[in-house]
C-alpha cells in the first residue's frame, strides 16, 4: 500500500530543496517507488518489491537505491531462534528473496547503488557483512566497496570531503589483513580504523594490513 501521493512527495522534495536538503523515500512497494522517483527523491530505501518498470525509472532518473540485502538472513535466523510468528517469518523470507532479485536487476540496469544496512535491526558492528551479499547479488567486489565510499558520499552530497583518499579530504581510513578485492569478507574484520585523522583502533597485525 502507498501512503503518499506523487504530489505530496514532490511537495516534500521542493520544500526540502529550499534548505538545500534531499529526500529519501522509505519505499518497499513498486508503486511507492514510482511515485517517489517521479516526485524527485534522492534515494529509495529498501525497494523490496520493486518491479522492472520502477527499476528502469530509477536508472533513468539517477535515483539511488539503498538496499539492506543482508538484513533478511539475520531476521530469519534470529526470528526462528526466538520463536517469532510463522507469518512474520514467511513475509520476511518472501520480501528478502524479492529484494535480492530486484537488487541484481538494478546492478544490471545501471541503477546507482549506495551502501546502507538498516543496522539497528541487527547489532551495530555487523554492518560489513552486507558487502558479501551485494557481491552475491551481482556487484563486483570493487563496486561493492565503492558503494560504501564514493557512491555513499555522492548520495549525501559529501563527495567533496569523504569517499576518497586525497589531500583535503577527511582522513577516514580502514585497513584489513589482505586484499578485499579478492575476498570481500575481509572487510568484516578491520585491523585499523582512522576517523578524521584520529586512530580509533589498531590491531596487533596492523603492519601487514592493506588499506
Amino acid at each position: 500500500m502507498t501512503e503518499l501521493t506523487e504530489e505530496q512527495v514532490r511537495a516534500a522534495v521542493e520544500e526540502a530543496s529550499l534548505s538545500d536538503a534531499d529526500v529519501a523515500a522509505h519505499a518497499h512497494g513498486a508503486e511507492g517507488i514510482k511515485r517517489a522517483v517521479r516526485g524527485g527523491v534522492r534515494s529509495i530505501e529498501h525497494g523490496s518489491l520493486m518491479d522492472d518498470e520502477s527499476i528502469q525509472m530509477m536508472a533513468a532518473a539517477g535515483t539511488f537505491l539503498v538496499a539492506d540485502v543482508y538484513n533478511g538472513d539475520y531476521i530469519a535466523e534470529t526470528g526462528r531462534e526466538q520463536g517469532w510468528r510463522a507469518d512474520v517469518l514467511r513475509k520476511n523470507d518472501q520480501t528478502t528473496l524479492a529484494q535480492r532479485e530486484g537488487f541484481t536487476k538494478c546492478v544490471a540496469a545501471g541503477v546507482r547503488i549506495a551502501f546502507g544496512t538498516d543496522s539497528g535491526i541487527y547489532p551495530h558492528g555487523l554492518n560489513a557483512r552486507q558487502f558479501a551479499y551485494q557481491v552475491r547479488c551481482g556487484q563486483s567486489t570493487l563496486d561493492a566497496i565503492q558503494s560504501a565510499t564514493i557512491h555513499a558520499a555522492e548520495l549525501i552530497r559529501w563527495d567533496d570531503r569523504v569517499g576518497h583518499i586525497e589531500p583535503g579530504y577527511l582522513a577516514d581510513v580502514i585497513a584489513v589483513n589482505d586484499n578485499p578485492l579478492q575476498d570481500i569478507r575481509l572487510l568484516e574484520n578491520a585491523v585499523f580504523v582512522m576517523k578524521d585523522g584520529a586512530v580509533l583502533h589498531r590491531g596487533p597485525d596492523t603492519e601487514a594490513a592493506q588499506v
